[in-house]
């Protein structure tokens, strides 16, 4: 009976640990705030959420507690008044001790994506009081060199901290409502760099969830203003993608009198037959009459894609770039039918057919290659 109630004690004492560990405490001073007002606020999409409302002790000190789940970190940030007294990124288990004081600096222990989430919001004041100060005093080529520094040190800075979610918060900086630091359309390819690292990590973060989204919205905006810079130029979406030695091919480079674009996925075996059963053919029949293919895979398993074209020996143009649906070229074409899909440009001009069949493909084909 002895060992029964020892075995529940211990049982107890599991569940509760493990209760505990869920959390991340804070542990803070206020220094010259006495019983002053420490709001806890989470980042929750675009806005803040109040979490709580905390009293400092007569020496300024204060603490919090709150549940955090694995491999889903947390954006905190505790105000004192109007004021931003401290920025927390926290992680289950996290003891975060935190100075902070009334001239606004703080200094953070027991966080390192704490530590690197307050030096790069320094950072980003240091660059603002710099650039404002520029503006203001008319120095223009000044200020827009500030800029361009400041934007190159935040490619480096991400580069090196890819998998980190505080580069994040910088893809979002902004100098004015209608002047984010990140405003090129071709930084989709940034944002979309940053997600597809993250979500190797932190796979069920909300914060990567909704970058994904912006990635997603931002590839789309680059490429409308891709069909838009060749529409006239070339007659049809221009696109450049790496085939398996990693060598781009442009699209509106390639020399033939019929090219047909076709997109598919080699993780697909009703596709692969496709290849062999009907492309091979056609292809054989009609590249000496002036027929070349473009084969765009939507596969993000590179190496799949690359084993699958060799295995078969696909002699026409193979591209990948492991990006999937999210692939520029994808959105150019207006891809939305099954696949294999296939899109015809006959000199230099694409016609409006979009063909899913042999028996269309051959039409198409006899009737522009004699």
């Amino acid at each position: 009976m002895r060992n029964s109630r020892i075995m529940f004690a211990a049982a107890v004492l599991l569940v509760a640990a493990s209760s505990c560990s869920e959390k991340a405490s804070i542990s803070g001073v206020l220094t010259d705030a006495p019983e002053a007002e420490i709001v806890v606020k989470r980042l929750s999409g675009s806005t803040m959420e109040t979490l709580d409302t905390l009293k400092t002790n007569p020496a300024g000190a204060y603490s919090y507690k709150m549940d955090i789940k694995e491999g889903q970190p947390e954006f905190v940030y505790l105000f004192s008044g109007d004021d931003r007294i401290a920025s927390l990124l926290l992680q289950k288990g996290d003891k975060v001790k935190v100075t902070s004081g009334q001239d606004g600096k703080c200094q953070v222990e027991g966080s390192e994506e704490s530590v690197k989430l307050n030096l790069v919001e320094d950072e980003f004041a240091t660059f603002m009081n710099s650039f404002a100060d520029a503006v203001q005093s008319g120095e223009n080529q000044a200020a827009s060199k500030l800029y361009v520094d400041y934007y190159r040190s935040r490619l480096k800075y991400i580069m090196e901290n890819v998998k980190s979610l505080t580069t994040i918060p910088v893809l979002y900086q902004k100098i004015n409502d209608n002047f984010p630091v990140f405003s090129q359309s071709t930084d989709a390819v940034v944002f979309q760099t940053v997600h597809d690292s993250l979500v190797t990590v932190y796979p069920d973060s909300k914060y990567v969830a909704a970058l994904a989204r912006e990635a997603k919205n931002r590839s789309n905006i680059l490429s409308v203003e891709q069909k838009l810079l060749y529409a006239k130029e070339a007659g049809f979406p221009d696109v450049e993608l790496p085939t398996i030695d990693g060598t781009k091919v442009r699209l509106s480079e390639v020399e033939a009198k019929v090219i047909m674009v076709i997109f598919w996925q080699a993780s697909d075996a009703i596709q692969k037959l496709f290849n062999q059963d009907v492309l091979l053919p056609i292809y054989n029949t009609y590249k000496p009459k002036g027929l070349e293919i473009f084969s765009i895979s939507l596969d993000t398993d590179k190496g799949e894609w690359a084993s699958v074209v060799k295995s078969q020996e696909l002699p026409w143009i193979n591209v990948c770039d492991g990006h999937g649906a999210a692939t520029p070229a994808f959105s150019l074409f207006n891809v939305n039918k099954g696949f294999p899909v296939a899109y015809f440009i006959v000199d230099g001009k694409m016609i409006p057919d979009v063909v899913t069949s042999e028996k269309d493909i051959r039409r198409i084909l006899s009737a522009n290659l004699k």
